[in-house]
């Protein structure tokens, strides 16, 4: 399976911040919302996707925990591109 990651924004801070953004799996485009929480015990990040898009990947034959699990791992490395102006650093710790 292969997931890129696309913020399209983020607010809040370094200690939690509502991210937005869309998903890329194998050619099919989905969207995505998460909640990130740093410092306390390290970065933590739970992103949720919509019922019409857990159908739709179950529909594409992929395990939708499997997919929330990637989706979740890259954002937390910062394996993910964000859009211009915006920097890792405006809303995490280095």
């Amino acid at each position: 399976m292969n997931i890129q990651v696309q913020i399209n924004n983020v607010r809040g801070s370094a200690m939690a911040a509502k991210i937005t953004g869309t998903f890329n799996i194998d050619g099919h485009l989905f969207k995505f919302q998460a909640i990130a929480f740093g410092r306390i015990g390290g970065h933590n990040i739970g992103a949720k996707i919509s019922k019409m898009t857990e159908k739709d990947l179950v529909k594409l034959g992929y395990d939708v925990n499997e997919v929330i699990d990637q989706l979740q791992q890259r954002l937390v490395r910062g394996d993910i591109t964000l859009p211009e102006g915006l920097t890792k650093e405006s809303f995490a710790d280095g």
